[in-house]
């Protein structure tokens, strides 16, 4: 969609449901048990219901007694995904030296890793996110990589590539009558800005971007056209992450999925209410003591009357011992630990292997017992698969926009590098230990299947062929295997 007309509906209707599906994987990332519970009272009441979250709490009258528990289970999801992929930062690399030396840079000041964990873990909660490249020389000389969420942006696709996007944002104006958006449009070679001033459900007239003072220093920046500014390159400055392809829901529009859309807000919402009833058990199973009212100490007019449990020596009380109801009583119930333990570990692996992910990623499984480097890549083959297809939609964006940034420097920032679009290559995820590649070098050479310079560069995937090669020298010398040939110093 272009940039919005003057007075239609917001959001816009076609893109009213994925905005009503992002507020629901929103309430169950954030985990607040408020915003979980406006969510659903909203809902259809027959949904409403029986939902543990849609229920209204029978203490409605002093909320703090609503004993309603929340499992961070949907946000253990979406940080288990971003470590998967970013907990070690991908290789990012291009031919020229001076170039990679320029981008080495870059990904440090612009704390690259930082950004890409925060933006794959919004991604698998809401579907996929956006990365931006822009500018601003009064905060840092070089371009910026920035992350925008999905439920702020309007794509627009072609053939399935993005050609465009609408991001916006409300800005604070002190009343609830008026509503400010400012549109920031990215299209290639140029972006637009508009600002509106609208209502709650209706986007409004455009507006200068002076009215607000967040837009006013835009508008000195703005071309002659005076609504966009020019980029400098051809290519376009955002581009799409999908969490996952393809969306079940709207299989003809490249946009993802989120990891909670199995869908798995039954079992999240299952998953609290097995937790609340566990900690009602334990709340309910305190011990209590049921005494007579004879045992009671008078506190004085209208001030009632408590018994002293830690007291030692009470006075004679004229109650016969026999008597009925002349004794205390201990009051206490049992708790129901295994059958909530397993309920909650069922819920909780059903849930994990929907989501994509092996139960073992979320400690289960484990029994704390050793296993080995087989066992334990066969149990996580499930993680590492959902992982390999999300590397592969993350390769491509961050290749796009790291080439972005490289035009631009070069453009804004005259740093004279020569821009090319680098590779990007994720490690294997997970790193094998000492002694199982120790075990696989020693089956190797045992059955002559590997050279010397093979089984370093295994040993050592980092290193250059330089080093490879000196490492190898040395091995050789160490061994004798280097010793000269006695036919090459034999005299004709």
């Amino acid at each position: 969609m272009p940039l919005p007309a003057d007075n239609t509906p917001w959001p816009p209707p076609e893109w009213a449901d994925h905005y009503r599906r992002m507020r629901v994987d929103d309430a169950w990332y954030a985990g607040d048990a408020r915003r979980l519970a406006k969510v659903y009272q909203h809902a259809p009441a027959r949904e409403r219901r029986w939902r543990l979250w849609g229920r209204r709490s029978t203490e409605h009258r002093n909320p703090q007694r609503d004993h309603r528990l929340h499992v961070p289970l949907p946000g253990d999801i979406a940080s288990t995904s971003a470590d998967l992929l970013f907990a070690d930062m991908p290789s990012i690399k291009v031919t020229d030296q001076t170039t990679q030396k320029r981008l080495d840079t870059l990904l440090d000041l612009g704390r690259a890793q930082q950004t890409f964990l925060g933006a794959a873990e919004q991604a698998a909660a809401l579907s996929g996110v956006f990365l931006r490249t822009t500018w601003d020389a009064e905060i840092a000389p070089y371009p910026l990589l920035t992350v925008m969420q999905s439920d702020s942006a309007f794509p627009e696709f072609r053939f399935g590539m993005l050609r465009a996007v609408n991001f916006w944002r409300e800005l604070h104006t002190g009343r609830t009558d008026v509503v400010f958006r400012h549109i920031e449009r990215h299209e290639a070679g140029r972006i637009v800005h508009a600002l509106y001033q609208g209502t709650a459900d209706n986007i409004g007239r455009t507006v200068p971007l002076t009215e607000h003072p967040d837009t006013a220093e835009l508008a000195a920046s703005l071309g002659p056209d005076g609504v966009s500014i020019v980029t400098g390159i051809k290519e376009l400055t955002a581009s799409y992450v999908p969490n996952m392809l393809p969306n079940r829901l709207h299989r003809s529009a490249p946009i993802g999925r989120s990891d909670y859309a199995a869908p798995l807000h039954d079992l999240f919402d299952a998953l609290d209410e097995s937790w609340t009833s566990w900690m009602r058990d334990i709340r309910l199973a305190r011990a209590r003591l049921i005494v007579p009212d004879g045992y009671l100490r008078d506190n004085g007019p209208g001030q009632g009357a408590t018994f002293d449990d830690d007291r030692e020596v009470y006075a004679a009380l004229k109650i016969p011992p026999a008597e009925a109801g002349g004794s205390i009583t201990l009051a206490q119930f049992g708790i129901r630990v295994a059958e909530h333990k397993a309920t909650c570990e069922s819920i909780v692996r059903q849930a994990a292997q929907s989501a994509g992910y092996s139960a073992q990623s979320f400690g289960l499984d484990g029994d704390g017992q050793p296993i080995t480097a087989t066992e334990s890549d066969s149990r996580d083959r499930r993680t590492m698969v959902t992982r390999g297809k999300k590397a592969g939609y993350w390769r491509h964006a961050i290749g796009e926009q790291i080439h972005v940034q490289l035009l631009l420097d070069r453009a804004l920032f005259g740093t004279g590098i020569t821009p090319e679009r680098p590779s990007v290559e994720f490690g294997p995820g997970v790193v094998e230990s000492l002694q199982s590649k120790a075990t696989t070098l020693e089956l190797l050479n045992r059955a002559q299947a590997v050279s010397a310079q093979t089984k370093v560069k295994i040993l050592h995937p980092e290193w250059d062929d330089t080093a490879v090669k000196a490492e190898v020298a040395a091995i050789h010398s160490e061994t004798g295997a280097a010793a000269p040939d006695p036919v090459g110093t034999f005299p004709m």
